[in-house]
């Protein structure tokens, strides 16, 4: 929201001299959020001229431009850059006469730009100055003309002051306004936030105007709503008022323009200004139609579904059940809260109008806004609770500005209707604002706190009842009344006390977990990353299964970006498109990681949109019944990417790229970290490299892979032929995690360690074979290590020789060498009934 300080001191007394600055910081200290300052950025002198001559003058390249006389002093005065009365001034436009009061920046002005004003010779003449456009004035947009004072209904004395003239001497402060805040959309609820900041006399701009009597002839209005969703009809309060006879072609008043400019809207016309004026003024959004073109009378109802509606920007629209629409005898003539309609719009030959102010269902407007991605200033105001009692008074005050500005004539009454509830009194109990905030307030302190936001109060047995006023309907709880009375008694008084955590909170068993995984992961050397959660087509095929068979995928229904509209089944697409970024920037050695969520749709089940229950209902065991169904499983992976050197080369130690070794290294981590055994069996994955493919398995079950990418895909990847990944379920290994870890006793007897080799078919997995070894030698085994796989000379062919070191120990004795020896051949044995494994010679 953007406040003009001349505009904000009509409503507020703001003390001479007051800076942005300070106004700013008496805002803040209420809630309100700090942006940015904006002002027209001139630089005088700047004055009233009038053109005394010119002549036309055509140029080789087939422009013509004028020489002109301007006077820009009276007679016998020096003029405001110490020059002559009169200055001779190029000008390239032709839409002035002789004789037109005009805009002139003199030598030493400054334009916004900025562009300094200097004399300079130009087209065979010394140019004096510059007659400025409204666009160089930072007025509007229309750079075609010179800006004639005429058009704006002036006519000041030659030499005087412009930027005074024209209200561009004002300057605005920014607020950013929070959700519940809306009342804070307007100069009239700035102004009551920075009185109750400096205790400055507010002037509410409510009681300037007089409201509209509802007359027996007023305009009719009928709210038609027999089906309300959410219990809240379309319209609780709607007030219209007519004014007749208007002038369309008179100008906007040059001090509106620049107030309207500030507030960042931009001129249109005067009836249009009026209403956005108001709406800035009073926070209500005021709309106007050309009573002329109007059919019969007004009826608010819900829109019909598939209902056609062309909007004021020419757009055909195809209308919800939720929308609201204004409609007259013809059908919908406005999307209300949102956007009015083309055929009954104000526009240059409206005499007659009709103006409407209405209070609408905030969540139907809130959602009909993005549904037709109709974002406006009167929805952002709707949306968000506009006070449902000003109505009368907004359309009492366009009108008067219409018949002053525009010549009209206001029928005596209008339409009012008024079916607000009365705001229901909240129970405020003693000692509550120093249970929630600890600040010892007295009774009087809170009392008059709550008084001067609007509220009435009354006191009774265990407390004070309040009811609060209209125009805050984010005050529902004691809890937000105590904010009030926290705020407006100052935050800096709020004690800085840590609160100490009731026994049992904390982080949930998973939450610990998934943290000490992240922190394995970066203490073994790789960094995490936060990917988006959005694939292609071809991601989710080639990661979201691993034999390549068809998947399902969530599609969504407004994306980002339309390539990558899915939701993602891997984690992977996200760290192969970090590792390229990163190794485009020079970054070429990387261990990346991401714990994240991935979606995995059931095939030929419905995730269509549901329709959301409203937040200050209850929704039933059914509607979250249906919300979940429409939720697809989504567990929470991790996966990690390797590429690059895992070593770098330094004196005494040769480089090691990153391979298998490393995703298998950091499975081990993940295991440990979560206290649970993953085993690593040969696996296949369509996107990884054959028999560089590892499936990992915890209590049988599958719970993810690890290799390397097919360098195919790490070259169209624009990666390394060699990039190790993995990536695991992590919900189903934390199932089996070990909350508290069994800790075993160091042995205290000599070990007694032997090797084992044995031959098998080269096919056989090699953890197989240590698998059946390490459960045929018994308890006595303590460790078992594969230290080589040998495939030559001496081994049959289609064989190959695992060699294991075996290390035995006892808990209660020295073991001798045939006991040692006696495990070792049952276990060979064991691997020789199982995997056919044969003691090699």
């Amino acid at each position: 929201m953007r406040v003009p300080l001349s505009w904000l001191a009509e409503y507020v007394e703001l003390v001479p001299g007051t800076t942005p600055e300070q106004v700013h910081a008496a805002l803040v200290e209420v809630g309100l959020e700090e942006e940015d300052v904006h002002t027209f950025d001139l630089v005088g002198p700047i004055v009233v001229g009038e053109v005394l001559e010119f002549v036309e003058e055509p140029q080789s390249n087939g422009k013509t431009i004028r020489w002109c006389q301007v006077r820009v002093a009276p007679d016998g005065e020096t003029a405001a850059d110490g020059g002559e009365a009169v200055h001779g001034i190029v000008c390239g436009a032709r839409n002035f006469f002789v004789g037109d009061k005009v805009v002139v920046t003199l030598p030493g002005a400054v334009l916004p730009g900025p562009f300094p004003i200097a004399a300079r010779k130009t087209y065979g003449h010394v140019s004096d100055g510059m007659i400025a456009s409204a666009r160089e004035l930072g007025l509007g947009e229309d750079h075609d003309g010179i800006l004639r004072l005429s058009t704006l209904g002036i006519d000041a004395p030659v030499g005087t002051d412009a930027i005074k003239l024209l209200g561009l001497d004002d300057t605005a402060v920014e607020l950013n306004v929070t959700p519940d805040r809306g009342y804070a959309f307007s100069i009239r609820g700035v102004a009551r936030e920075y009185a109750h900041a400096t205790g400055a006399v507010f002037r509410d701009p409510v009681h300037q105007t007089e409201a509209t009597d509802a007359a027996a002839g007023g305009f009719p209005v009928v709210i038609d709503d027999q089906a309300p969703i959410r219990g809240n009809i379309a319209s609780q309060a709607f007030a219209t008022r007519i004014v007749r006879g208007v002038d369309p072609s008179r100008p906007t008043p040059a001090w509106m323009i620049a107030r309207l400019k500030l507030a960042g809207i931009r001129s249109l016309s005067l009836l249009v200004d009026i209403t956005n004026y108001v709406m800035l003024e009073l926070g209500q959004p005021i709309h106007g139609y050309d009573l002329d073109a109007l059919r019969g009378g007004i009826v608010v109802r819900r829109a019909t579904a598939g209902e056609p509606f062309t909007t004021l920007d020419g757009k055909a629209r195809t209308l919800h059940a939720e929308d609201i629409v204004v409609t007259d005898d013809r059908g919908p003539i406005g999307l209300a809260g949102v956007m009015g309609g083309a055929e009954t719009e104000m526009g240059d030959t409206t005499t007659n109008v009709l103006i409407e102010a209405a209070h609408w269902d905030p969540v139907s407007i809130a959602r009909s806004a993005r549904r037709h991605k109709l974002p406006s200033e009167a929805a952002k105001r709707y949306e968000r609770g506009v006070d449902p009692t000003i109505g009368p008074v907004a359309v009492a005050r366009v009108a008067q500005l219409m018949v002053d500005l525009a010549g009209g004539t206001a029928d005596d009454g209008g339409s009012i209707i008024q079916t607000v509830p009365e705001r229901a009194a909240i129970l405020l109990p003693d000692g509550y604002v120093e249970r929630v905030t600890g600040i010892s307030s007295s009774d009087d302190e809170v009392h008059d706190a709550l008084a001067e936001i609007g509220g009435t109060i009354t006191r009774v047995e265990g407390g004070f009842s309040v009811v609060p006023p209209a125009w805050r309907p984010d005050l529902t709880g004691p809890e937000e009344l105590v904010e009030e009375v926290a705020r407006l008694g100052g935050y800096e008084r709020i004690p800085s006390v840590l609160p100490v955590a009731p026994p049992g909170r904390g982080l949930t068993r998973s939450q610990r977990i998934r943290r000490r995984v992240s922190d394995a992961l970066a203490v073994g050397g790789a960094t995490e990353v936060l990917s988006f959660p959005f694939a292609n087509e071809a991601d989710n095929a080639l990661y979201g299964s691993a034999d390549g068979s068809p998947v399902a995928s969530v599609k969504l229904a407004n994306a980002l970006d339309t390539t990558n509209a899915l939701l993602r089944r891997s984690l992977l697409p996200g760290l192969i498109g970090a590792a390229k970024r990163n190794r485009s920037r020079g970054l070429v050695d990387l261990g990346l990681f991401e714990q994240g969520l991935v979606f995995l749709p059931v095939a030929g089940r419905d995730y269509g949109t549901r329709e959301l229950p409203v937040g200050a209902e209850l929704p039933s065991d059914e509607a979250l019944a249906e919300l979940n169904a429409g939720i697809p499983p989504q567990p929470r992976h991790v996966a990690a990417l390797f590429v690059g050197e895992s070593i770098t080369k330094q004196p005494g130690q040769v480089a090691v790229a990153a391979g298998i070794v490393d995703a298998l290294d950091a499975v081990r981590r993940i295991g440990l970290a979560v206290g649970a055994e993953i085993e690593v069996v040969q696996g296949s994955h369509h996107a990884l490299h054959p028999g560089r493919t590892a499936e990992l398995r915890v209590a049988g079950a599958a719970v993810g892979f690890a290799g390397e990418l097919l360098p195919a895909i790490a070259e169209e990847a624009d990666l390394p032929r060699v990039v190790a990944v993995l990536e695991l379920d992590l919900d189903a290994v934390i199932e089996h995690a070990i909350v508290q870890p069994e800790a075993h006793a160091i042995g205290t007897f000599p070990a007694a360690t032997q090797d084992l080799s044995l031959v098998v078919g080269a096919d056989v997995p090699a953890a197989v074979v240590a698998a059946s070894v390490v459960e045929g030698a018994g308890e006595l085994l303590e460790a078992l290590h594969l230290v080589d796989d040998y495939r030559s000379q001496g081994v049959p062919e289609g064989s190959k020789s695992l060699t294991f070191a075996l290390r035995f120990r006892a808990a209660d004795r020295t073991l001798t060498a045939a006991e040692a020896s006696e495990a070792k051949l049952a276990g060979a044995a064991l691997a020789g009934e199982r995997t056919g494994a044969a003691i090699r010679d």
